[in-house]
């Protein structure tokens, strides 16, 4: 069986990496374009200049003429570049010696006191194989010139032995030329290459637009501003917003069906206990006694693992969004009214700020922990709302009362765990709160106030406005 080709994965931004490729790929086409014209340029330059070598070889072979004795005459040369020293206009008749060599008849009066033209090995052997043929080539002339030659042999008549005929110029110009077209060329391509690498970068922002719109969407569903992706997308990414929005139906139903589990189980359990306690109080005595301490204990365990399978369920449903502000002022007001003697000063914070998550159970963190505050207090609690990096926000309630020692405070956190034993409650409050911070994803932190009391910090995902 086939297994299917999985490509490896790559981190990164998806436009970097489509810009990247395309401006690569781009590139590599201008850098080919840029030498393919350069080439053709000198290509064709050198044809032209070797075109009109050939032709000067032609005149020069047309207008020799061959004297009574077997002396050569060289035909009037009407290119004065020809008769200044070292113009890089050059042209010479020669002929080959005894002694396998080639040597000069006749040489142009440009070339002053050289010898003759540059000779390329195996240039005779080369003509005498082509004797209607030229042969062009390149070479070091006068002056260090780079030159661009031209050779033939022809038989002239009343003349046995063949004359070599030899036209060359200086090719600094058309290198120069070549180079400036280089130049040229670089920089045209080198404007176009800008152009063409933002024309990606336009097309790949705006051929990924719908996508990062999704992404928005997708965003505004999971802090509460959307129920689900409404936007009209292209064709290719309908599909996905289809899936998105299936798996978000599909979530809160679980969610729900999660929810009307644990009501389920609550009154399941609730309902036993409840008659244990009703029969313990109609039949007093010491087996009783026991029966209402422990079915009370039962109750109080059996609510705070309800409360907390159902904060669980909550963290785990899409777009929860309660504001921090009126919480802590409803808070505040009801306080305020229990205990009249405290002073209470109680910040709620940015009104834009707002927790990932349901209200009653923001409720139920802040109370438990003001209210215990309140409790300890000697005479002042105060609480402030902060907004953290990375999405977070905190809440610190501070009282001056007796506060906790260091290594009791992890204690605490312990369900059932009571510093007190005379102070009324099941001492499940800091238990029930951190359970409650650690199902959102949060966590809750005890240590010592600027009051001199305990203080209770309690660090929540937040939703941006």
């Amino acid at each position: 069986m086939t297994r299917p080709l999985r490509l490896p994965r790559v981190r990164g931004s998806l436009v970097g990496r489509l810009v990247l490729a395309a401006s690569a790929w781009c590139l590599v086409l201008l850098v080919a374009a840029g030498v393919g014209l350069t080439a053709s340029f000198n290509h064709a330059a050198e044809v032209r200049l070797d075109q009109s070598l050939a032709e000067d070889a032609d005149d020069l072979y047309a207008g020799a003429a061959v004297g009574p004795g077997g002396e050569v005459f060289a035909p009037a040369i009407t290119d004065v570049r020809a008769t200044r020293a070292y113009s890089g206009k050059y042209w010479e008749l020669g002929e080959v010696g005894p002694d396998g060599q080639l040597h000069a008849l006749i040489l142009s009066r440009s070339m002053w006191d050289v010898d003759g033209l540059p000779i390329r090995p195996g240039l005779l052997k080369a003509l005498g194989k082509r004797p209607a043929g030229r042969v062009t080539y390149d070479g070091i002339g006068p002056h260090e010139q780079h030159l661009r030659i031209t050779a033939m042999q022809r038989i002239l008549s009343g003349r046995a032995a063949p004359v070599v005929f030899m036209t060359a110029q200086d090719r600094g110009e058309i290198d120069a030329d070549a180079q400036r077209f280089a130049l040229t060329t670089a920089g045209a391509l080198l404007v176009l290459g800008l152009g063409l690498v933002a024309a990606v970068v336009l097309q790949v922002r705006f051929g990924l637009a719908p996508l990062f719109a999704m992404r928005r969407d997708l965003a505004d569903v999971r802090e509460g501003r959307g129920e689900a992706l409404t936007g009209n997308y292209p064709d290719e990414l309908q599909p996905l917003a289809d899936e998105l929005n299936a798996l978000i139906t599909h979530n809160r139903e679980v969610v729900e069906r999660q929810r009307t589990h644990v009501g389920n189980l609550a009154h399941a359990l609730k309902t036993p206990i409840s008659a244990l306690l009703m029969e313990a109080e109609q039949q007093p005595g010491a087996l009783a006694d026991l029966v209402t301490r422990q079915a009370s204990a039962m109750r109080g365990h059996v609510e705070h693992h309800l409360r907390r399978a159902r904060a669980a369920a909550r963290s785990q449903t899409l777009g929860e969004r309660t504001p921090v502000a009126p919480v802590m002022e409803e808070l505040a007001r009801l306080l305020e009214k229990v205990y009249r003697t405290k002073d209470l000063d109680i910040d709620p914070g940015d009104p834009a700020l707002s927790f990932a998550g349901e209200r009653q159970d923001l409720l139920e963190m802040v109370g438990n922990v003001l209210e215990n505050a309140c409790k300890w207090s000697r005479s002042a609690v105060v609480a402030r709302v902060e907004a953290l990096d990375g999405r977070r926000l905190r809440v610190v309630v501070g009282d001056d009362g007796p506060g906790l020692p260091a290594d009791q405070r992890e204690e605490a956190l312990r369900r059932g765990a009571r510093m007190d034993e005379g102070a009324p409650g099941s001492g499940l409050g800091l238990a029930i709160v951190n359970d409650l911070a650690r199902a959102y994803g949060g966590k809750l932190r005890l240590g010592e106030s600027e009051l001199g009391g305990l203080e209770v910090e309690i660090e929540l995902p937040r939703l941006d406005a």
